[in-house]
């Protein structure tokens, strides 16, 4: 499996995932252009994507459908509840609803739900081992059971809560952002990351930093004290104009 987060952050999300020739985005939330040119930079080409998988409607992760779905034409999973926010971007489109799981060709997704102030919000585990949780106010412990032991994980570690709270945002942002349906902070991420990673762990991607209320070293530093990394798992910070490495597991 090759896993690419080609942005990730308050102003659009996109990552990849390939599995022997299966190719889909996560999200959609950045413009055709963008992606496009991220995708030729490892070598793919946008018309091979079969699928794009909406993890909600917020307009940064979906602001790019319509263009690009209307040029390459991949089909759109997403939740029932989804469609009538989606369409305020896009009108018409090939579309199938996630199942308990869900299966595109080579690609096996299981739909975690998630807590955000939207009608519908999900994160997926894909092939038993690729973990995507980003924009939830906290993760049901009823899921740590599954989603342990992963080999990939990209987890939301949105905010510093003193940052936040000592920031320019007005107060009713502040309590939206630290709320149950607002965003995971980075001990939020830290705590669960440590009841999660495991043996068969091997890279963590820490997603949707604020540019506001975080940074890369605060981020990475709150991991580090929370959570015991051993030298074999590799930390990344995904950045919100640049794609990540290539990671193949």
């Amino acid at each position: 499996m090759k896993i690419v987060v080609l942005a990730s952050g308050s102003k659009g999300n996109v990552t990849y995932v390939e599995e022997k020739g299966t190719r889909i985005l996560i999200d959609i939330g950045k413009s055709c252009s963008y992606i496009e040119k991220k995708l030729k930079e490892i070598d793919v080409d946008p018309s091979s994507i079969n699928a794009i998988l909406i993890t909600h409607t917020h307009n940064d992760h979906v602001m790019g459908i319509k263009t690009f779905y209307n040029k390459y034409k991949p089909t759109i999973y997403l939740m029932p509840k989804m469609m009538l926010a989606l369409c305020e971007f896009i009108k018409d489109f090939d579309h199938c609803f996630f199942e308990k799981e869900t299966i595109i060709d080579n690609l096996k997704i299981r739909v975690i739900k998630t807590s955000h102030d939207v009608v519908s919000s999900v994160g997926f585990l894909i092939n038993d081992k690729f973990v995507y949780i980003t924009d939830t106010g906290y993760l049901n412990e009823r899921y740590f059971p599954v989603l342990s032991n992963k080999s990939v994980y990209v987890i939301e570690s949105n905010h510093d809560i003193e940052m936040l709270y000592n920031g320019s945002y007005p107060y009713h942002l502040k309590r939206r952002i630290a709320s149950d349906t607002g965003h995971l902070s980075n001990i939020d991420a830290s705590k669960y990351l440590s009841k999660m990673i495991g043996p068969n762990t091997k890279h963590i991607i820490l997603a949707h930093l604020s540019e506001e209320n975080n940074s890369k070293k605060i981020a990475l530093k709150t991991l580090s004290e929370i959570v015991k990394i051993t030298d074999d798992i590799d930390i990344t910070v995904a950045e919100q104009n640049e794609r990540t490495q290539v990671i193949e597991v």
